[in-house]
């Protein structure tokens, strides 16, 4: 099974803890190699160790872990048929792939995250040759063989062997069979080296969104509508001109305020042509490659392959799931669009066929919400400063999985001065974890918001007992940074994202499995946002929102009645947010559906029109040069209309316990985090709902009838 590659207080803020690390070596030595791969983490400064210091040293980490593969593989070959156990081959083999996970996530989130270009280099050339290595160790009919050998044998029937054990033996051999396995020597070579050029290929695309500096260039008078601590806050060119980036802060600031039409409409036109042409051709290439292998590997296209082991099982199942969503939302979006086109802002007009520019509709809302709502976002960020923001964040957390976090300060040896460090332990003070906070934006940087999970959080047998290891995990955001005359302050919408990877990170910290392959986030891909999207809930509950806000100036909560329209309004708009995610979601599927070649800008604009249809398409945009989900999740981009059905009906039963409750925070835990991948989704899901899921609690939830 070849594992997925890193694709999200008892303050110590309050009580003055200090905590110091001293920089590691430029290079690693095999003593801290050892003690990296093997999970022998004994403090935070033996975690940072994961993390390389040069160029030299990605390289010495790269060469390494491909000795500790062919070693050890070795091994697993040379056990004769009659000898093997699960054990030494089936548990071998999984512990194999998570010592190789380690070195090579770290080497590719420091990719994403680190400044110095010497290193994103070396980390990406890295990445490139292990993926490569990674396809040729781990795709080896050897391996294939003695998992044959072992379920053949006598050995598998005198073991006792438990549930999770048997299903990720069943997982593994299906997973085998799809990769083509037995297929003929010649056509299993062909599967391997188009595998390889599709990681190098994505590999390439993730690169050129993440150094992509798309900016245009205004006059302060081309920033009317914006505050006036946020424009002095942009950089200035020589000739006093300043500069709008692609970043999120920046460009969702101006996309929502902005009243000068043609400031929006230059700045959206960078924004949805990042990575612009080049990752067109890289994307064509992709298509392409990963149409002829599903077509190697017998199916008829890769959406079918990429969905095959899914909850959803197949791309019929997941348009028809898409299809029968959309009819419903399109009506209340239509019914939306009337509503915020009833009396247009100045400078917002419709054309003949009475739909709007792209660049005007988020605008459009603001000035909406602002007249009819009366909800300025902007006032609303007032009431969430950084760091009190955070604070209560982790509080819910802690409450609700009975969890305790630790606030380091002061570390050194990371990437930037500006991450952060949290160490989390469960109520019997065990350490379950490592978090690396990275929230700010900065040239190079991975410019969306995600976690990322380096070491999978395990326990494993050891003689009479267990051996556990911690899991480390990077988040990282792109948040707005303080101005001069404010602190750092978050829209009710990144603390929403904050909330959403927080509750990834979760899973990672608590879903610890037996078996690595099913630790933490390593579920079905349609199954992987639920816990993170039924956490975002938590940000649209009265009590919830008062306990968190807390302005910036007066320290007074956010009033309830501000409250109340804000969520009155997520009802209102949920039209047009969940019919957009049921285009992206047809835009993923499509994209792979059968065909070697695909025309992605007629594909869009099909779709466009047919689901998107009160806002005019503009030709001149490529957005899909930066739809980094077209990589990562391939044809899976449903599962978060699909699992967010899930979240919405296990949220409903959490909250009539209570959403500071320890109680139902730990059946939660229980029942859905700590069994990882180790048990299928239906299952879980039955099991902690007393029966099947349904979607009476989504259709609630956002007016949608």
């Amino acid at each position: 099974m070849l594992k997925k590659t890193a694709i999200i207080f008892t303050l110590c803020f309050l009580s003055g803890c200090r905590i110091f690390y001293t920089k590691d070596v430029e290079v690693i030595n095999m003593q801290d190699y050892k003690q990296i791969v093997n999970g022998n983490f004994d403090n935070l400064y033996d975690v940072i160790k994961i993390f390389p210091k040069s160029s030299q040293d990605v390289k010495k980490r790269t060469q390494l872990a491909i000795d500790m593969v062919k070693g050890q593989l070795n091994e697993i070959f040379a056990i004769k048929p009659e000898s093997r156990t699960f054990k030494n081959t089936a548990l071998a083999f999984d512990e194999l792939e998570e010592k190789f996970g380690i070195i090579s996530n770290g080497i590719e989130i420091l990719e994403m995250v680190s400044p110095k270009k010497d290193i994103r280099d070396a980390c990406h050339d890295s990445a490139i040759q292990l993926r490569a290595f990674a396809i040729d160790a781990f795709m080896n009919r050897k391996i294939y063989q003695a998992f044959k050998e072992y379920i053949a044998g006598e050995n598998i029937k005198k073991e006792k062997l438990n549930p999770v054990e048997k299903y990720f033996l069943s997982e593994t051999m299906n997973d085998f069979k799809r990769q083509g396995f037995d297929l003929p020597e010649e056509d299993f070579e062909k599967v391997k080296e188009i595998k390889k050029e599709i990681s190098r290929l994505g590999l390439e695309f993730d690169k050129n969104m993440n150094i992509d500096k798309s900016f245009i260039k205004v006059e302060e008078k081309d920033l009317a509508g914006l505050e006036q601590d946020f424009i002095e806050n942009l950089k200035q060119d020589s000739d006093g001109r300043y500069i709008l980036t692609c970043d999120y802060p920046i460009y969702f600031e101006v996309m929502q305020h902005c009243s000068v039409p043609h400031t929006r409409e230059n700045l959206y036109l960078a924004f949805n042509n990042r990575a612009y042409p080049e990752n067109i051709a890289l994307l064509n290439l992709i298509i392409e490659k990963r149409d002829k292998l599903a077509k190697k590997l017998g199916y008829d296209s890769f959406s079918h392959l990429n969905l095959d082991n899914q909850m959803v099982k197949s791309p019929d199942r997941a348009q028809k799931f898409l299809s029968d969503l959309g009819k419903k939302t399109m009506k209340k979006a239509d019914k939306e669009f009337v509503k915020f086109t009833e009396d247009l802002p100045n400078g917002i007009q419709l054309d003949k066929d009475g739909k709007i520019n792209s660049w005007d509709f988020a605008y459009l809302k603001e000035c909406y919400k602002k007249k009819n709502f009366n909800i300025d976002e902007r006032a609303i960020a007032q009431y969430f400063p950084v760091q009190n923001t955070l604070e209560k964040i982790f509080e819910i957390y802690q409450k609700f999985l009975n969890l305790k976090f630790k606030f380091v300060e002061n570390v050194e040896g990371l990437w930037h001065e500006d991450v952060k460090v949290v160490e989390v332990y469960d109520h019997e003070d065990e350490k379950r974890g490592f978090l690396f906070l990275d929230l700010y934006p900065r040239d190079n940087k991975y410019s969306h918001a995600c976690m990322a999970s380096i070491v999978e959080t395990i326990k494993r047998k050891k003689n009479e007992g267990f051996k556990k290891i911690p899991a480390v995990i990077v988040l990282i955001a792109n948040f707005p940074k303080a101005t001069k005359d404010k602190p750092a302050l978050l829209k009710h919408n990144d603390v929403e994202t904050f909330f959403h990877e927080f509750g990834h990170a979760m899973h990672g910290l608590l879903g610890r499995t037996e078996l690595a392959s099913f630790s933490g986030t390593n579920v079905k891909r349609d199954f992987v946002e639920m816990p993170s999207q039924m956490f975002e809930e938590w940000l649209w509950d009265r009590n919830i929102l008062r306990f968190i806000s807390s302005h910036y100036k007066t320290d007074q909560n956010l009033p309830d009645d501000v409250i109340d329209r804000k969520i009155e309004l997520k009802k209102f708009d949920s039209g047009f947010f969940v019919t957009r995610q049921v285009w992206l979601s047809f835009i993923a599927l499509d994209c792979f559906l059968s065909g070697a070649y695909k025309d992605t800008d007629k594909l869009i604009k099909n779709l466009h029109q047919k689901y998107i249809k009160n806002i005019r398409f503009d030709p001149r945009t490529h957005f899909q040069a930066a739809f980094g989900h077209l990589i990562g999740y391939g044809a899976r981009y449903y599962g978060y209309m699909w699992s967010k059905v899930f979240a919405l009906d296990l949220f409903e039963k959490v909250k009539k316990k209570g959403l500071l409750n320890s109680e139902i925070g730990q059946e939660f835990a229980n029942k859905i985090l700590s069994k990882g991948g180790s048990v299928e989704p239906d299952k879980l899901l039955r099991n902690f709902l007393g029966r099947a899921p349904n979607q009476e609690a989504f259709l609630k939830e956002y007016g949608i009838d």
